[in-house]
């Protein structure tokens, strides 16, 4: 063997022994697997709180509020729909098909260049979460299709009491079947925002500059 073929096999075995030498300096900082602690595991449980109570809709409103989101509640029928128009603004809108309401409704016909140039999109949800103040979206009809929520400025959700839940576990438990048919499922906790590299905050970069919520009920 010449004599680079040497050294190469002289570092090799250097590197190797080094290697071996870092393991065992690991494996005797960490202990054996006995002296590892067994890590708490009680997880958060969804279906501790029942959905829909004055509690929980009373939180929900209160952090999405904390996000600069518009919130209105109303109790009837006719107070949402008055509720609908005063904050759509008199703006051309748009609504998801699953949404009873007099606004036009959206389907896939209309583009998105279209949507651009509509002033507000009108949809519900899927759920909304008390104690991140978040709104689901799940692809349904009352939810209606993602471009509809991100492509205009302006976005109107009408949430039902009994659709706020306590807390993720339970999102996550509801939105099953949503996510076993493939369809898009989207968090959405405040109008659309993000923060350039000097922390100024900029709101409308990825979705709706506003975000206004009507709970009803």
């Amino acid at each position: 063997m010449s004599g680079d073929g040497h050294d190469a096999s002289r570092a090799a075995a250097a590197r190797d022994g080094a290697r071996d030498a870092m393991l065992s300096a690991i494996r005797s900082a960490l202990g054996t697997p006995s002296d590892v602690p067994e890590p708490p595991r009680r997880y958060r449980a969804a279906g501790r709180v029942p959905a829909g109570s004055s509690e929980l809709v009373d939180l929900f409103c209160e952090r999405l509020a904390e996000y600069e989101a518009t919130v209105r509640r109303v109790a009837t029928p006719e107070e949402l729909e008055h509720a609908i128009a005063t904050g759509c603004g008199g703006e051309r809108v748009l609504r998801a098909p699953g949404v009873d309401s007099r606004a036009e409704a959206d389907s896939p016909d209309v583009e998105a260049a279209d949507l651009d140039t509509v002033g507000a999109a009108l949809t519900g949800c899927a759920l909304a979460i008390a104690a991140t103040g978040t709104i689901v979206l799940d692809g349904g009809p009352a939810a209606g299709r993602r471009a509809l929520t991100l492509v205009p400025d302006h976005h109107v959700c009408v949430v039902r009491a009994e659709q706020v839940v306590a807390d993720v576990p339970d999102a996550i438990e509801a939105l099953g079947d949503a996510a076993r048919a493939g369809r898009p499922i989207t968090f959405v906790s405040g109008p659309s925002a993000t923060a350039d590299i000097e922390l100024e905050r900029v709101k409308g970069v990825h979705g709706p500059r506003r975000l206004d919520v009507i709970v009803a009920g």
